[in-house]
């Protein structure tokens, strides 16, 4: 059991030589790479919102134009049927 923690330990230890530590400029480099997709991000929320909005406007809109087409059909449809009824 010792000899396989000390194998793995050893192996960690020379995978961590190989590949080296990030420096602060990579780091910081990752940092505002980060920083700059979260705000883009942030903007194109704002904007699929903003679109979404319209969307509903022109759904209420096309709502109530369905209601006065509605409506106005079945006033056409009673003067015909009081004119046919004459």
């Amino acid at each position: 059991m010792k000899k396989t923690a000390l194998k793995v330990s050893a192996l960690v230890l020379a995978v961590a030589l190989v590949t080296g530590c990030a420096n602060t400029a990579e780091l910081e480099a990752t940092a505002n790479k980060a920083a700059a997709d979260a705000s883009a991000a942030a903007a194109a929320a704002e904007s699929a919102r903003a679109a979404a909005d319209r969307a509903a406007q022109a759904a209420a809109a096309a709502h109530e134009a369905q209601a006065c087409c509605e409506a106005n059909r079945e006033s056409m449809e009673r003067m015909f049927q009081k004119s046919m009824s004459k």
